[in-house]
């Protein structure tokens, strides 16, 4: 079975409040290399129509990468509530 089919496994539990803050006056005067979108494995970053770094809580596989990658402290990164985010499955 290939990633993608196993990713196919997965159930997301959506919580309404990100378990990802992201402080974008740190992300527009600071960073240069936005690291976080392209390392995230799930592509959840991107850049709004005003210039903001946003990110798309709700399909978070919760491993921290993007944590790991930001070097000017833009992000900050909890796991989400108990109940809520991704459940794996074994296939």
């Amino acid at each position: 079975m290939n990633i993608e089919a196993k990713l196919g496994l997965d159930v997301f539990k959506i919580d309404e409040e990100s378990h990802i803050k992201i402080d974008n006056e740190v992300c527009s005067t600071v960073c240069t290399t936005k690291s976080c979108q392209w390392v995230c494995p799930a592509n959840l970053y991107e850049i709004d129509d005003q210039g903001n770094n946003t990110v798309n809580h709700e399909g978070c596989l919760e491993c921290g990468t993007c944590l790991m990658a930001c070097d000017h402290d833009a992000l900050e990164w909890s796991y989400p509530q108990g109940g809520f985010g991704v459940q794996y499955r074994l296939g």
